[in-house]
């Protein structure tokens, strides 16, 4: 049985949580700090999905969890300030290059691979010119690959040192509301009634969490600025045709704003010899990509995202992505795939058309269909116009038998009203990680719990 005070509680055990909780500890061993985590411990984190279908757990073993919705990715640490979120709007770029490090050391520490994947200069600037040519940005980015297989032995290395070192971790126990008295913040109330008296609460609930964070600032009275939502697919090809792109950068981030409606189009999550998987939001699947350490496919995934801001007096971008992935989901019973020059010539694909296809799926279980009935019409041709682009960069991309999964919904939590430390307008209540509409990556979201909880530390009492 837990105490009923602590110095700090933190909300969710995603890496926010599990670095704010690994400061608090290193920096002050005396501390008394609590985790709750509405989900399972990680090794306990079983998906009906990964070998049948999804079955609407009460709680989603992929979103919720030791480790978080991360848990169970590709295990990608980009170590770069123009990716992975909006924390460098907080603290500064050079600050934020210092976190990175910060956070890059503790994955390191705790097992994750020495291997940095990096551009030689030569590469770079020949890739870079090629995609200024195509009419695209490229990034380059240093990539560190965990992979999917290793990251739970990574995230489990960090449990077995945060109980070890006296931190009090509570699986199954969800919050419900976060407890404030004239402006500052005195604790949490738990789900099963009790409440857990702090004047440090350290919110990272990650995007499983996101409307109940929300929902938390609306009631104190915290101000919110609604984040974009990203809709797009994911593509499928064989290794060899993104391997002028794979084999120097791991993974090309490239952005393009459309030719025809100046929307910002961009690469996520590549995984070269990946599989593509599905994830679960509460009652909708929607797409993914893996990659892993010790085994490969045949082909390569990345996404390809449609970012849209909506303006007033529309402000639910989060349930206008949702009901596009519902629409997939009734369509298809799930994921839909279609072959890319069957989206050209407006029919539907089918199970023969997929079987003769040049790539074959990693995704069995996906239905062959037609994504122009799910996607609305910009989306569809900003996505077309970005794959003929990139075909410039890595030919065979745009090419007839690639397939395209539908679809990948990207939901960016509403961002509370922070100052540079992550503190909300309650005292004693920060913000962190990607519930909190921070960050959108696992470096990033690291950082974000490294930042609250020194912040959190210089305002304690010694």
């Amino acid at each position: 049985m837990g105490r009923e005070r602590y110095d700090a509680v933190i909300i969710g055990a995603g890496p926010a949580g599990i670095f704010a909780a690994t400061e608090l500890i290193r920096s002050r061993p005396d501390l008394s700090v609590l985790i709750v985590e509405r989900g399972k411990p990680i090794d306990r984190r079983s998906c009906p999905a990964r070998q049948t279908h999804c079955i609407s757990c009460p709680t989603c073993a992929i979103m919720t969890g030791w480790g978080g919705a991360g848990a169970f990715s590709d295990g990608k640490l980009t170590l770069s300030t123009d990716v992975g979120g909006w924390l460098g709007e907080f603290v500064g770029t050079q600050a934020l290059e210092r976190l990175i490090d910060d956070s890059d050391r503790l994955w390191l520490e705790f097992g994750a691979t020495t291997e940095v994947h990096v551009p030689s200069p030569e590469a770079e600037e020949r890739l870079v010119r090629a995609a200024t040519l195509a009419g695209m940005r490229l990034i380059p980015m240093r990539v560190r690959h965990i992979g999917s297989d290793r990251s739970p032995a990574v995230l489990q290395a960090m449990y077995d040192y945060l109980v070890s070192a006296g931190v009090e971790v509570r699986t199954g126990t969800g919050a419900v509301r976060i407890v404030v008295d004239s402006g500052h913040v005195v604790g949490v109330e738990l789900a099963d009634g009790t409440e857990v008296r702090s004047d440090v609460v350290i919110a990272a609930p990650g995007r499983d969490g996101a409307d109940w964070l929300a929902a938390q600032a609306r009631s104190l009275g915290i101000s919110l600025v609604s984040n974009a939502v990203d809709i797009g697919v994911r593509v499928e090809v064989p290794a060899p045709v993104m391997e002028p792109l794979t084999e120097h950068l791991y993974e090309a981030k490239l952005i393009q704003y459309s030719r025809r409606f100046g929307d910002q189009v961009r690469t996520f999550c590549m995984n070269p010899y990946g599989a593509v998987t599905a994830e679960s939001y509460g009652d909708i699947i929607t797409v993914n990509g893996h990659s892993y350490a010790d085994r490969k496919t045949g082909n390569t995934n990345f996404a390809v995202l449609v970012s849209q801001h909506f303006t007033h007096p529309f402000q639910e971008p989060i349930t206008y992505g949702t009901s596009i992935a519902r629409l997939a989901n009734l369509l298809g019973e799930g994921i839909l795939v279609q072959r890319l020059g069957d989206l050209r010539a407006g029919r539907r694909s089918t199970a023969k058309r997929i079987a003769q296809s040049v790539v074959e799926p990693t995704m069995p279980g996906a239905t062959p269909g037609d994504l122009s009935f799910v996607l609305p019409y910009r989306h569809l041709v900003d996505i077309l116009d970005f794959l003929d682009a990139m075909d410039a960069l890595a030919p065979g991309v745009a090419a007839d038998d690639t397939l395209l999964y539908g679809v990948e919904v990207k939901f960016y939590s509403s961002r509370l009203e922070l100052d540079a430390s992550l503190q909300t307008q309650v005292s004693g209540l920060y913000a962190v990680g990607d519930g909190a509409g921070v960050t959108r990556g696992l470096v990033q979201s690291s950082a974000s719990g490294l930042v609250a909880a020194r912040a959190a530390l210089a305002g304690m009492a010694v």
